[in-house]
């Protein structure tokens, strides 16, 4: 399907997977509205889309605040009048550190960015593509491989991975009466500077610290971009995507 004339939303829009997704989506032809927390990194990937950069629009926006993700779905509305598109990928993690330490700010801080947030931008894209014309739409969650299994030391970013995959499960479900589909994406060790300590060695399973081999975000990309090329009348309700020789299957 061509994508030409079509409305992304990316959050996360200035750096690692959410950068090279927008600048895969704005190659496709969408229109991509950049949302980040800060206008800087966001006017950055703008510039990186080169001649597609005209169809880049950065937006600022805290996703953890009901009144900025309203703003910004408000401001898409205005500007296009339609959206087919959200990527719910902006995320946090806290320090890996043993469970038991992690501080209440912490806890708040990486449940607002990854699943409070990606709530909020979901409601709102709902509250949009129920009305618009044609109707319907399409929400893509980054899951994470978290949402499988978990590293150790992990347990808030954990915790909102296992519940991005049941909100991926009620939005598919309620979006059905509304020609909306919402599938996820589980990414395991993009090269990006979230990932960047597996290079450097990190902490498994059993106790031992190795280092982890990692793919290109454009990897990443190209899935997302497969998985919004499909007619809404078709889903990837989930889809893996990792690095081949990294330690998912059996660890532990």
């Amino acid at each position: 399907m061509s994508a030409d004339g079509q409305i992304a939303i990316v959050t996360g829009a200035g750096s690692g997977i959410g950068r090279a997704t927008a600048l895969a989506l704005l190659r496709e032809g969408y229109t991509v509205v950049l949302a980040g927390r800060r206008a800087e990194p966001l006017r950055e990937t703008a510039a990186l889309a080169g001649v597609h950069a005209a169809r880049a629009f950065a937006v600022p926006t805290d996703i953890a605040e009901a009144d900025s993700v309203r703003q910004l779905f408000d401001w898409t509305k205005r500007e296009f009048g339609q959206l087919d598109l959200l990527f719910n990928n902006a995320g946090s993690s806290a320090p890996a550190v043993p469970l038991d330490e992690i501080t209440p700010e912490q806890w708040h801080r990486v449940v607002g960015a990854n699943l409070t947030g990606a709530f909020f931008c979901t409601q709102e894209a709902f509250r949009l593509m129920k009305i618009q014309t044609p109707r319907g739409g399409r929400i893509i969650n980054n899951g994470s491989i978290s949402a499988q299994t978990p590293r150790p030391n992990s347990a808030p970013y954990t915790a909102t991975k296992h519940a991005i995959s049941g909100l991926t499960k009620s939005t598919a479900l309620d979006g059905r009466a509304f020609d909306i589909a919402c599938g996820q994406i589980d990414i395991g060790n993009a090269d990006t500077e979230m990932a960047a300590k597996m290079k450097e060695g990190i902490l498994q399973a059993d106790g031992r610290v190795a280092v982890e081999p990692t793919m290109d975000p454009e990897d990443v990309a190209r899935a997302v971009v497969y998985m919004a090329s499909l007619p809404v009348s078709a889903n990837v309700l989930h889809l893996t995507v990792m690095a081949t020789k990294m330690p998912l299957v059996g660890r532990g």
